[in-house]
């Protein structure tokens, strides 16, 4: 890999501003946050501040903010004021209700991409068993919900590629994030090597080109996995989101706990139609579904189906 690496940019189809829900739900927080100091601050970040955000953040995005991140607020979007020129978070945040484009920003700002290759691998280990089983004529085809920047969208591709013993497996991912920023870093497929450290060295010699000179100390996966996902936008609370199912596996894994109940369910019932009625829903490890046991019931393993799926 000698090809310089191109810089950040949002991507081609995420270049359009969010769109914002028709009814969003009100932010409902209970008590207010403490007034917060400001000393050997640059801004002055009052409670009524840090409460504007959490209610702009959860009408929009559905992420409830608890008052313990008000720091992290406060670090995230000081960068902003400064990039801007505002000399208030007033100032500011009435600029990004405004402003489209700076409103991506601040949704960006404020949203957590912690992430990493074959996290949770055990789902993984069933992914491939599901696949392994396939008899179809048909592609299989995969969403991944909240791609970030991309390292669980190849880990899909690298296991359906070991699966079926090929680097053009029978399977169409569409990989999708509300953050249009990671979603770029995810489509160029360029990482440190620190990010795939943990990775087999069978594994990185398959799926990865080691960068040399200018480009050392970086990995690139490979044009095959790149062209087996399909990356896009999209934000769970958007009153219509753009895909085509029905979907033989999703992943929706460590995104539902930024959501309270009421919107957790009523995602997961949009799921219903979305996924397969055989299909397999993947959850995070510290997430239970069990107050939508009406659409889905578990498997074990924060692994679920489709509350109306055959018996297996």
């Amino acid at each position: 890999m000698t090809e310089k690496l191109s810089p950040r940019r949002p991507l081609g189809t995420a270049t359009a501003s969010p769109a914002r829900p028709a009814t969003p739900r009100p932010a409902a927080p209970s008590v207010a946050a403490p007034s917060l100091p400001t000393n050997d601050r640059e801004f002055v970040f009052s409670a009524a501040d840090f409460e504007r955000v959490r209610a702009l953040i959860y009408k929009h995005a559905g992420i409830s903010l608890s008052p313990v991140k008000q720091d992290m607020v406060y670090s995230r979007l000081a960068r902003r004021l400064r990039a801007r020129g505002d000399k208030t978070f007033s100032a500011y945040l009435d600029r990004a209700e405004r402003d489209p484009a700076e409103w991506e920003t601040f949704v960006n700002s404020l949203t957590t991409n912690l992430t990493s290759f074959f996290r949770e691998a055990h789902h993984f280990d069933i992914l491939a068993e599901r696949l392994k089983k396939h008899a179809g004529r048909n592609p299989l085809r995969i969403w991944c919900s909240a791609a970030s920047t991309g390292e669980e969208p190849y880990s899909l591709a690298i296991t359906a590629c070991e699966a079926f013993n090929t680097m053009t497996p029978p399977v169409q991912i569409v990989a999708t994030d509300i953050d249009t920023n990671v979603l770029a870093t995810a489509q160029a497929g360029v990482y440190g090597l620190d990010r795939v450290d943990r990775l087999s060295r069978e594994r990185m010699q398959r799926f990865f080109l080691k960068g040399t000179g200018s480009q050392a100390g970086f990995a690139r996966v490979r044009p095959e996995l790149q062209r087996l996902i399909e990356f896009k936008r999209i934000n769970l609370l958007e009153t219509s989101w753009a895909l085509q199912g029905p979907f033989d596996i999703m992943f929706c894994r460590n995104v539902m706990i930024y959501f309270d109940k009421p919107t957790q369910y009523a995602i997961l019932k949009r799921f219903v139609p979305l996924l397969k009625q055989d299909g397999l829903l993947f959850a995070g490890h510290s997430e239970s579904f069990l107050h939508a046991a009406d659409l889905f019931r578990s498997l074990g393993r924060t692994v679920y189906e489709r509350k109306d799926a055959r018996d297996r």
